[in-house]
């Protein structure tokens, strides 16, 4: 049975991806080698699903659209860099959320309670952390480089925008990196 790479989303919009493109060629400056999150490829996991049967995916979608209409749109700013798994070993970097997390984490609660029941996703032992990742490190001797210029970015503004939708995303990997197609959208309050 084919079966598609699917995760749940939100676009973050013109503005953030301006600043965000800027950041990255300003950090790019450090001779550190990152993997940069191309521009049409930014936005905010709310769930990865992993691979889903191709049959259950209108089902994803309904799932999605009915949690979807419960929530009202809402106001996402990005703002500070930080790295996982810690500033001094970093290997992916990303912004934080100035505002919106707590809209997105109960959004993420929603969906996540409806896809768990559907059969179509197992809950991860890890609290749901809302971000926008910038770039993976490609080594540690390239983490290295970083780890005294992170911390500069802690008052770093990467913009704002409405999140009025939902999308139901499918991700195929290539060897240029992933490429996202939106499978399905849902409008928040809709």
């Amino acid at each position: 049975m084919p079966r598609t790479r699917t995760f749940i989303a939100v676009d973050v919009g013109s503005a953030i991806r301006t600043a965000v493109i800027e950041a990255q060629k300003t950090l790019s400056n450090t001779g550190a080698n990152v993997n940069w999150v191309s521009p049409e490829s930014m936005h905010v996991t709310l769930l990865f699903l992993g691979d889903v049967d191709d049959t259950d995916l209108a089902r994803v979608c309904r799932v999605v659209q009915k949690s979807a209409v419960v929530a009202e749109p809402f106001l996402l700013r990005i703002g500070g860099l930080g790295a996982f798994p810690t500033l001094r070993r970093p290997k992916t970097i990303w912004g934080g959320l100035v505002e919106g997390a707590d809209s997105l984490q109960r959004l993420h609660a929603t969906i996540e309670e409806q896809l768990i029941e559907l059969g179509t996703y197992r809950q991860e032992e890890r609290a749901y952390t809302p971000h926008l990742t910038l770039g993976r490190v490609q080594g540690e001797a390239d983490g290295n480089i970083l780890v005294d210029e992170l911390p500069k970015w802690e008052q770093w503004n990467g913009g704002y925008t409405t999140i009025e939708e939902v999308l139901v995303m499918s991700s195929e990997l290539l060897r240029t990196g992933p490429e996202y197609t939106i499978v399905g959208r849902a409008r928040l309050g809709a």
